[in-house]
């Protein structure tokens, strides 16, 4: 489980270290900031998928640093003056990382150096730490990367490199974990890639979990909940189904869900919801893969 959420250069936030437990709610006015810390834990899950520098990039790394000044005044801190930009006198950094109970992990990424590069705007990784336990020290590092350079610790306690050239581009979550020499970065790469974020879960008409989809067993749902029929049907096989129809009761007093298969040979499920159980289904389907 987390513990932690770092960040620091990314939009609105300066520096933060926000503690986590295993709910948290967030709330504030508009424009304070809260879907910045959605955004910059999601920028985290996107280094175990490779795909921070394109997210970024996406976004125009320019636009996603903090704009205000490097260093805050007494006056602005007391609110005798708005929080204004300076010209920055630093070099570009924007740092995102988090700790667990058993792992943690650092980003910190900046601009490359001017040149004719057709993707010279693209931000580039200057390092990246893994370490044991909940706070990175010398002693619990397991992992580190400046530059190009990536070297980890042995059995023994002994630092040694394991690449010399890892693109400036490519994270070591996805291109240095391995069983043998990184298993620790291994084990976070995965946990990582175990996140799963429902902002973007649709209910209308349209939405992905109303389409005909291939259903298999399916104990963890999808981001955009495709496969919202089949994680529900292997909740009633191999979970707790009574828990599922009291959560449902609970969110939605008086509506009843249900499963119907049609007739053997069609491979087809149904997954109908009432909102009242005197009101008409809606259907959720998918096509199952046993035929």
């Amino acid at each position: 489980m987390l513990t932690a959420l770092a960040v620091s250069n990314y939009r609105s936030l300066r520096n933060l270290v926000l503690p986590i437990q295993r709910l948290n709610v967030i709330t504030g006015a508009n424009g304070s900031g809260k879907s910045n810390v959605y955004r910059a834990l999601r920028l985290v899950a996107d280094t175990a998928q490779g795909r921070v520098v394109w997210s970024l990039a996406r976004e125009g790394l320019q636009s996603t640093l903090w704009a205000g000044p490097e260093v805050t005044s007494r006056a602005v801190r007391r609110g005798d003056y708005p929080v204004q930009g300076t010209v920055r006198q630093k070099p570009v950094s924007l740092r995102l990382g988090f700790a667990s109970e058993e792992f943690g992990y650092l980003i910190d990424l900046g601009l490359p150096p001017p040149g004719k590069s057709a993707f010279s705007l693209d931000p580039e990784i200057k390092r990246e730490c893994v370490w044991h336990g909940p706070l990175m020290r010398p002693s619990t590092l397991l992992a580190e990367r400046e530059s190009c350079v990536v070297r980890a610790r042995s059995d023994q306690g002994e630092w040694l490199v394991v690449t010399h050239n890892l693109s400036p581009f490519d994270t070591m979550m996805t291109h240095v974990a391995d069983p043998r020499n990184t298993p620790e970065m291994l084990t976070l790469r995965e946990s990582i890639r175990a996140w799963r974020f429902y902002d973007h879960f649709r209910t209308d008409t349209d939405a992905p979990a109303r389409s005909a989809q291939i259903g298999t067993r399916t104990p963890v749902l999808a981001n955009d909940g495709v496969d919202l029929a089949a994680a529900i049907e292997t909740i009633r096989e191999i979970g707790d189904d009574a828990a599922l129809m009291a959560a449902v009761e609970d969110a939605f007093p008086g509506s009843l869900l249900a499963w119907r298969q049609s007739p053997m040979g069609s491979g087809s499920l149904g997954l109908p919801f009432s909102r009242h159980r005197s009101a008409p289904w809606s259907w959720l389907s998918i096509r199952t893969s046993l035929r």
